[in-house]
């Protein structure tokens, strides 16, 4: 990857970031008090990338100004993560036209799977439109990667054509373009514009360079047709070498495609690994066979926030999913969205030492 030698941010990223409410191990209908954590699937690869691997990152939002967006800001400026790009918008005093968004999520036990209840709707992020933020002014500092996704492009016909002229402004200046899926389903189904959105998202990847995602995302979010008889539920490496190698034939200016296997046993314990395409060859880590798991929300994004630090790191692509892997798993050891490693617990694990206590 040719990422920019000098520049004033690491990684820029354009996406929601809502506030969790975490009843522990309580359930959501039950609980008495609540932990809070911010998150959002774009976000929280800004914030890894700037509290465990010390890199510069910056984040492009909006939030509404009352004590709840002051609250998500707090927690952004805790996890390293530059603010100054943050679009205040009004608060009308009853959270009706203007509002920030709330994640309720059970971490899940044994049978009892995680599950997350958001309350989004109308909220300062999903009226981001063309035109709100100066990219040229931004990428004119001089940005190695801007990242965003689905989930942001899904919040609205305005925030996905706002994505696009993002990549748009990135390529002009010659920074890379990261996009990560993360498709849900309740999400899309609440989207009156849906397939103008999915349109906008196939134009977004012709300006990508790092994708995020599996068979069933590019068949969901961009009609990709499957191959004839294929479970998508089951993963299939070769498969998905054939399906990706698809993708590239349409959208040749993507360098790597990259994705998480994970088979839930339960949501205390999941095995997990990773497969990337890259110049039309599949590149497979090792499995974390049945990894006890504390909160698996946001593992997902430690993945793609591992794999960029790494890349930027100048390894090569093998170290660099075995290291993505390894963050991925760390994430799941601890609460929250956002991970709490630092690079020596990664390279620890990916240089397989133990988890003995350290003293």
């Amino acid at each position: 990857m040719n990422f920019k030698k000098d520049a004033l941010y690491d990684l820029v990223s354009l996406g929601e970031v809502m506030l969790r409410l975490d009843p522990g191990e309580s359930r959501v209908k039950n609980a008495r008090s609540f932990a809070v954590w911010e998150g959002g699937g774009e976000y929280n690869v800004a914030r890894a990338l700037s509290k465990c691997f010390k890199k510069k990152t910056a984040v492009a939002t909006a939030l509404c100004k009352n004590d709840v967006g002051l609250l998500i800001e707090d927690l952004i400026m805790q996890g390293g993560v530059d603010t100054s790009l943050i679009r205040w918008e009004p608060f009308d005093k009853i959270g009706k036209d203007c509002r920030n968004g709330l994640n309720f999520v059970e971490r899940g036990f044994g049978l009892r799977g995680a599950k997350s209840t958001s309350d989004r709707g109308h909220t300062a992020v999903s009226k981001i439109k063309e035109g709100d933020f100066d990219w040229d002014g931004i990428f004119s500092k001089g940005v190695r990667v801007f990242h965003t996704g689905g989930i942001f492009c899904a919040l609205s016909g305005s925030t996905a054509k706002a994505a696009l002229e993002a990549v748009k402004k990135a390529k002009e200046h010659k920074t890379l373009v990261s996009f990560d899926f993360n498709y849900r389903p309740s999400l899309w189904a609440c989207l009156e514009n849906a397939d103008e959105v999915k349109k906008t998202i196939g134009e977004i990847l012709k300006y990508t360079d790092i994708v995020f995602g599996n068979e069933f995302d590019f068949v969901n979010v961009l009609g990709f047709v499957p191959e004839s008889g294929a479970d998508l539920d089951v993963h299939d490496d070769e498969r998905y070498l054939r399906f990706m190698n698809g993708v590239t034939e349409k959208y040749p200016n993507i360098k790597l495609i990259a994705t998480t296997v994970r088979t839930v046993h339960s949501a205390s314990c999941n095995s997990l690994r990773a497969v990337c395409v890259k110049d039309k060859k599949l590149v497979l880590s090792g499995t974390f066979e049945k990894l006890s798991v504390l909160d698996r929300i946001g593992s997902g994004d430690s993945f793609a926030s591992g794999l960029l630090f790494a890349l930027f790191s100048n390894k090569d692509i093998e170290y660099a999913l075995e290291f993505a892997l390894a963050h991925a798993a760390f994430a799941m050891t601890t609460p929250g969205d956002t991970s709490m490693a630092t690079e020596e617990d990664i390279e620890n694990i990916v240089n397989k030492k133990s988890a003995k206590v350290v003293r």
